[in-house]
């Protein structure tokens, strides 16, 4: 943890970025949560979920390619601000409501609207900061941080917004998210790092002639490829194995769930404190591939100790694979292009999950878990296999990647 540790103690900017996103997303974690809660307790609720589904996932495309022009062009600081100002009086909007009146039918599925309107912002900036808050040998460990707040934040959110719900209720959980977001804007406030918009290279380098990269365009596609696999694994075969295969129904969902979770932060961990000897390239074919092993162990159903080490399996490579791809993507790609690239990128990789699902679904249906597994692991290992044969894996060095300065001598940064 030493690396971690001081990482966060030497570079106060990161970690007040890292704080403030780390609480905005627990928070986020239980908004989908209270706003299912509300939709339900209307007439007809459990058909309105779906539409509710779409309000909160389907914006993300459109917010995804909106988002990464403005990070380019404006000061991050300032992007993230207005985020959370923004998300933070739409999710307000009902616990005021709901204290002054009652909460109109419509506004739950218009605040999941915006929420996903605005969810790349976020996921595109933090890590096109980064590179600008830490030095370059600094980067795995930063990853790997942000990663493990993603699940982390995520566990905690959820774990916390059941009793709450019980307790407080839907619309208090909406105020505490609320305050998470005012959180965010605060910590960011405090960077004293300038995040402004980069100079673009004299070298006529664009976003178009980053997106042919075959480095950068082969990790992504071998990152959609397994988010198929584990969208499918998680949204629809581990929920039906927990209700046709394995004992315990809901309490064994939320134990493959957890084994995720745990594999994904020690994966997580372990990837941003460790450097593969080998090239990264070659050290994310490995973890994938790793990964995909992980899918058949569904076929040690009815017993559900090895299907559970299978899903930690898949959390602890797959967490690597996104700590060695993010530092990849920050050495090849210009700074003054980052914010569109990482909101291209993330935004074609939050796409894919339901894809996985559609996919698998017809199989379970007929009771065809052998070949849903199938299914899963070749869409898993062989993008892996394809990137064994990718050339072109040398380090790509940025001029202005500088090593930032001791924040202690950054008062006069703006």
């Amino acid at each position: 943890m030493s690396a971690y540790l001081s990482l966060l103690k030497r570079r106060r900017d990161f970690r007040n970025l890292w704080l403030g996103a780390s609480v905005s997303v627990m928070g986020d974690s239980m908004t989908f949560v209270a706003l299912s809660w509300l939709v339900l307790a209307q007439p007809d609720g459990t058909a309105n979920l779906g539409i509710l589904a779409v309000c909160y996932t389907a914006p993300v495309l459109v917010g995804g390619l909106v988002a990464g022009p403005l990070l380019d062009r404006f000061d991050k600081r300032t992007a993230l601000i207005a985020d959370s100002v923004l998300r933070g009086v739409a999710v307000g909007s009902i616990p005021f409501t709901a204290a002054v009146a009652t909460v109109p039918t419509w506004l739950p599925f218009l605040v999941a609207t915006l929420h996903g309107l605005l969810k790349m912002l976020p996921m595109a900036a933090v890590p096109a900061a980064i590179p600008e808050l830490v030095a370059p040998k600094e980067r795995d460990a930063a990853n790997a941080l942000e990663s493990v707040s993603y699940s982390l934040s995520g566990i905690l959110g959820f774990t916390l917004a059941a009793p709450l719900l019980d307790t407080v209720g839907p619309a208090n959980i909406l105020a505490l998210d609320a305050a998470t977001y005012a959180c965010f804007a605060t910590a960011v406030a405090l960077i004293r790092r300038p995040l402004r918009p980069h100079e673009k290279p004299e070298t006529g380098t664009t976003p178009k002639t980053v997106f042919r990269d075959k480095v950068l365009v082969s990790t992504t596609l071998a990152f959609m490829a397994f988010n198929i696999a584990e969208g499918a694994m998680t949204m629809v075969v581990a929920p039906w194995l927990a209700k046709e295969r394995l004992p315990g129904d809901g309490a064994a969902l939320s134990l493959l769930m957890v084994a995720l979770s745990a594999g994904e932060l020690l994966g997580g961990l372990a990837a941003g404190a460790w450097r593969p000897r080998v090239g990264r390239l070659v050290a994310i074919a490995l973890v994938e591939l790793a990964a995909a092993a992980g899918f058949l162990a569904a076929l040690g159903s009815p017993d559900w100790i090895p299907v559970a080490t299978g899903f930690l399996v898949i959390g602890a490579f797959s967490a690597p694979m996104t700590v060695w791809a993010q530092s990849l993507r920050m050495e090849r790609i210009p700074p003054s292009h980052r914010g569109r690239v990482f909101s291209v990128f993330r935004t074609m990789m939050q796409a894919t999950p339901p894809v996985g699902a559609a996919l698998v679904t017809p199989l379970l249906v007929t009771g065809d878990l052998t070949g849903a597994v199938i299914l899963m692991t070749a869409l898993a290992a062989l993008p892996a296999f394809a990137l064994l044969l990718v050339r072109d894996p040398q380090r790509v060095t940025r001029e202005d990647d500088v090593e930032p300065s001791d924040e202690r001598g950054l008062h006069n940064c703006g």
